[in-house]
């Protein structure tokens, strides 16, 4: 008789300790997502290297907030949204609600953007054709989840990723870098208004808040809930190896975009949107990357829409405690995005305005979450320590600044 990892934790080997990673490379899809290409290859065509920090600084911002929402979820055995539903009055828990829907509803949008661009550019298709198309093959990757379980979900999205990680580091290792130039923009610094702007929204589409309410319904989903202190222990121990080894493999997808973006389009026409970047790499790396890189693209749109389509059903269940049919909320998000490929909007300059409006949408997941990991009615022992919260403090406070400055900018330009 074989025994599961999960029944006999305390005394898990470290290769059994394998089998218990998964969730956190779920979340990372929402870290390599089209907001992120289109972020990171707009700052690294327009301003060359000088925002490397901030992707070096987001990267760090959400190793330790995807561990804090996944320990929510493995020692509560609840998610970030059925938490807050269970301790919010009516009208408290609607309102949360709203702009937590808005925010997961920015982020579906943003993916059906980004893979219907992968479609234009692999195949012509016509861009709102793309987007129904994406709609439809994410409904369907998800429906894997809710017909064969955790595990099988979890397998397919790993596989997309891997091809996400070949998709945009081909590019990385034919691409002259000025490793010089890339690490002197690793010290903190703007140029402008517009560099702000593009901060924000790297930021945003790094610290995605959809992926913080939805890790800790992945982690309770594929672990389920324990009072086994032996076993808690155990599964944060894997945590936190899930949680490095997923959000290195995004930070370095999302570096490469931008190392690619600054040494390869820094000056070239037309290369601050996706498809203009791509006809440049195919032009100066070669078509075979620009084919992997919009490959990429399709995999990263494909698998951040289900990875958001699980993140909204996530939200909705836990603050308004009922369940939507994932085919009607699907149509309810495809709809917007499908509108503004119709209607002639730049797809590239939606998805970065997008991500600045998920970075508004950080401190409303952010906040939250710490006070619930900080208390020690709801954590017990694994309450977070003094340091913990003071540095959790620290970073939602420069996140909020951050977004104070973002405003500030928009208004007096606008």
């Amino acid at each position: 008789m074989t025994v599961d990892v999960a029944e006999r934790p305390s005394r898990a080997a470290p290769a059994r300790l394998l089998l218990l990673l998964g969730p956190a490379f779920v979340a990372a899809i929402a870290y390599v997502d089209p907001g992120n290409v289109a972020a990171n290859l707009t700052a690294g065509a327009r301003y060359g290297y000088l925002l490397v920090w901030v992707l070096v600084a987001a990267n760090a911002i959400a190793v330790f907030v995807q561990y804090q929402s996944a320990k929510l979820g493995i020692v509560t055995g609840r998610s970030i949204p059925e938490l807050l539903g269970a301790r919010l009055g009516t009208v408290g828990r609607r309102a949360y609600w709203v702009q937590a829907e808005l925010v997961a509803a920015a982020t579906d949008i943003a993916e059906v953007i980004g893979g219907a661009i992968a479609l234009n550019l692999l195949f012509g298709l016509p861009l709102p054709l793309g987007g129904l198309i994406v709609g439809v093959v994410a409904l369907g990757i998800l429906s894997i989840q809710s017909r064969r379980g955790q595990r099988p979900f979890e397998a397919v999205i790993v596989g997309l990723l891997a091809v996400i990680a070949v998709g945009f580091l081909a590019g990385l290792f034919v691409s002259p870098v000025d490793w010089g130039a890339a690490a002197a923009g690793l010290v903190p610094r703007f140029d402008g208004a517009e560099t702000v702007l593009l901060a924000a929204s790297m930021l945003g589409a790094t610290v995605m808040p959809h992926a913080i309410y939805l890790h800790s319904a992945l982690a309770r989903d594929r672990h389920g809930a324990s009072g086994d202190a032996g076993r808690i222990r155990t599964l944060l121990k894997a945590t936190r190896l899930d949680v490095v080894f997923a959000l290195i493999v995004a930070g370095a997808v999302n570096i490469a975009m931008l190392l690619v973006a600054a040494s390869s389009l820094r000056g070239v026409a037309g290369t601050d949107t996706i498809q203009g970047a791509h006809a440049a790499i195919s032009s100066a790396l070669g078509p075979a990357i620009g084919v992997v890189f919009a490959i990429g693209l399709l995999a990263s749109g494909l698998a951040s829409a289900s990875v958001g389509s699980y993140a909204g059903a996530t939200i909705m269940g836990g603050l308004l405690k009922v369940r939507v049919p994932l085919l009607a909320r699907r149509v309810v998000t495809l709809v917007p995005a499908v509108v503004i490929l119709a209607v002639g909007v730049d797809p590239t300059w939606a998805l970065v305005l997008s991500q600045v409006f998920l970075s508004l949408g950080i401190p409303f997941a952010m906040i939250p979450l710490l006070r619930l990991t900080g208390s020690r009615a709801i954590m017990g022992d694994a309450v977070d320590r003094v340091w913990v919260r003071v540095l959790g403090g620290a970073v939602a406070g420069a996140v909020v600044v951050l977004n104070l400055v973002l405003v500030v900018l928009t208004v007096t330009r606008g």
